[in-house]
């Protein structure tokens, strides 16, 4: 289970009902702006933070899209600061997947149910309980202590912390950001491992829109047809294989795998990689291996034509490119060596240009994190891992902070359930993951300024 010796019940308590309301307030962002209404859990975290020593500010990029801030101040002015960040907005959900109520919050056989118990308010409802015990346990940290709730991350934070950290950077300014995810115990050859996130690829979403000549569906013969091209251009996407980015970042989660010697000496070689992940058996474990090896590229949405007797004039592609740390080549590149003679065909739109990140593991916070996660899991060393979505740390990264993803979960967590959880079905978290989570965020405050120090 991981030892939960030094863990506080009551504190327990407090996140799974924090977690229960944020869950049955259904803050859902499909990434239109009138979505996610983040303004309730905002207000619901304001509640529960304010009191004697605590500052709060809120901050409203549009109606209803409401982040929140909260600072207990520093002993120190020029010690570190640190913020503990979580997002309170989650992604839709199709109910008929799911065995319970998505947005019923239930706490059944000691796991907490719905949409967001993974991703990420699990993080976000311990971080606040954290927070406000430091607050009401009267210790005053050396560096500021933030915590910031923050809207529209799961559609690239435009409407949070991107908006934030162009807006109200000083709102928010810190040296350290811990946010999701990581503390996942992974059982390796070598024995127990702890993955913390130290970086993520980046985003270079692209809308290509194809041109053609209308005309009558009815004699298609030799036509401009803007469908064929485009769908020309989906298969070459499809088919283009660029190199592999085999950091080191790779070569630690290439250590966890349980696999023969001469697997693992093929995963490590540029030149046989790729089959070598296509090849494997578990296909879910094949694609986040590709993905954190390969510059990733993937037609998601397409929309055109007017009628089915009109040949359509245009078409619009829109497609997600997920950047590997250390990829020389720009996105519009990529796309010119997959197109290839079509690239001048088509009208290329930026939708997202984010480049990947990545902090250093030399810092004090990552020492003390391994010190203090190896509590609950003794002996277990922490390995670097790399996000292959897009987290709201990479804000924070490109100011100049350091942020790691972080967390603490128990021995009940498989890591391949747990993984296919995030904007799955049936999304939970235990209680005990909740108490080790808990405890982390209170600990790593409380000796973050000797560990600075030394």
């Amino acid at each position: 289970m991981g030892d939960l010796s030094h863990t506080d019940p009551a504190l327990t308590n407090q996140t799974v009902d924090l977690l229960q309301q944020m869950i049955r307030n259904a803050c859902v962002n499909d990434g239109t702006v009138a979505s996610g209404e983040e303004v309730r859990n905002s207000d619901l975290l304001q509640t529960y933070l304010e009191g004697p020593g605590v500052q709060v500010e809120r901050f409203e990029s549009e109606p209803g899209r409401r982040s929140m801030v909260a600072r207990i101040e520093g002993t120190d002015p020029a010690a570190p600061k640190l913020c503990l960040m979580g997002h309170t907005d989650v992604v839709p959900v199709n109910p008929d997947g799911w065995s319970r109520d998505p947005f019923g919050g239930e706490l059944v056989d000691g796991e907490v149910w719905g949409r967001g118990a993974v991703d990420m308010l699990n993080l976000t409802s311990s971080m606040a309980v954290a927070f406000r015990h430091i607050a009401e346990s009267g210790f005053r940290p050396k560096g500021d202590l933030i915590y910031f709730g923050v809207a529209d991350e799961e559609a690239g934070g435009t409407y949070g912390a991107k908006w934030m950290a162009e807006h109200h950077w000083d709102a928010i300014a810190c040296d350290y950001v811990l946010t999701e995810f990581g503390g996942m115990p992974t059982h390796t050859p070598q024995g127990t491992k702890l993955t913390l996130a130290a970086g993520e690829k980046g985003l270079g979403w692209r809308r290509l829109t194809v041109r053609g000549t209308p005309g009558h569906g009815s004699m298609p013969l030799g036509t401009d047809n803007a469908l064929l091209k485009a769908a020309e251009i989906v298969r070459r996407i499809g088919e283009y294989r660029p190199a592999p980015r085999l950091t080191e970042m790779w070569q630690h989660q290439v250590s966890t795998l349980t696999v023969d010697d001469e697997t693992r000496e093929a995963l490590l070689d540029p030149a046989r990689v790729y089959d070598t992940v296509a090849g494997m058996s578990s296909p879910g474990l094949a694609r986040h291996l590709h993905a954190c090896s390969h510059t990733t590229f993937s037609p998601n949405v397409v929309a055109g034509g007017n009628k089915t007797n009109i040949i359509p004039d245009r078409v619009e592609i829109e497609i997600d490119i997920r950047t590997a740390p250390g990829d020389p080549t720009a996105v519009d590149e990529h796309l010119r060596a997959a197109l290839g003679d079509l690239f001048d065909e088509v009208e290329i739109e930026h939708l997202h240009d984010d480049p990947a990140s990545f902090s250093p593991t030399n810092t004090p916070m990552w020492q003390l994190l391994g010190e203090l996660m190896a509590k609950a899991h003794p002996g277990a060393p922490l390995i670097p891992s790399l996000i292959v979505g897009a987290t709201d740390a990479r804000f924070f990264r490109h100011k100049g902070a350091v942020a790691y993803g972080a967390g603490l979960f128990s021995d009940r967590v498989n890591s391949s359930d747990f993984m296919l959880r995030f904007h799955g079905n049936d999304e939970r978290v235990d209680i005990d993951s909740l108490a080790l989570t808990t405890q982390l965020w209170i600990d790593i405050v409380k000796n973050l300024g000797d560990a600075v120090a030394s």
